[in-house]
């Protein structure tokens, strides 16, 4: 007889922005097999960033991100297509950083708030919750960092399989 498959925990994160005074913070789902790249994916839709400028993920002394010959350290960094969230956050609490644009050094604190069993599979990652929109250097003058608008976010977080 066939064992049937596991099913794929959920992953309830905490993704917060550093150093940032009121906190800037998403409630995201996702998989716990996706992918550090798509997870970058999930954080730049979730977070309203626009994916212009390089990243990385800081997981204890680890790097990763996508390696390239260019790099000054390419032999140091690992290659994110390659590690699973739940590779590198095997347990509830676990934290780790997520920096976007390393002129500007946006710092992400990612928390796994907690991990879910649900009865059947999540297609897409989800934003549950926030607080703020993300800071713009040229914001103008009809920025209103209170609007954030959930369903956009989630609109295009339906569209990462």
């Amino acid at each position: 007889m066939q064992k049937e498959p596991e099913p794929v925990p959920v992953y309830q994160l905490k993704v917060t922005l550093d150093g940032i005074k009121p906190l800037i913070w998403r409630r995201i789902q996702v998989r716990g097999d996706v992918s550090l790249f798509k997870l970058h994916k999930i954080i730049q839709a979730a977070m309203g960033w626009e994916d212009y400028h390089l990243h990385q993920f800081m997981v204890g002394e680890d790097y990763y991100a996508i390696p390239s010959p260019e790099d000054p350290w390419p032999m140091g960094t690992k290659n994110e297509k390659r590690a699973k969230l739940f590779q590198v956050a095997p347990a509830e609490k676990a934290r780790f950083i997520y920096e976007y644009d390393f002129g500007d050094s946006w710092y992400h604190d990612i928390l796994v708030e907690n991990i879910l069993y649900p009865e059947g599979e999540q297609e897409h990652p989800v934003c549950l919750a926030s607080a703020q929109d993300r800071p713009r250097t040229a914001a103008g003058g009809d920025f209103d960092p209170e609007r954030f608008d959930m369903e956009g976010i989630n609109r295009l977080l339906s569209k990462i399989k």
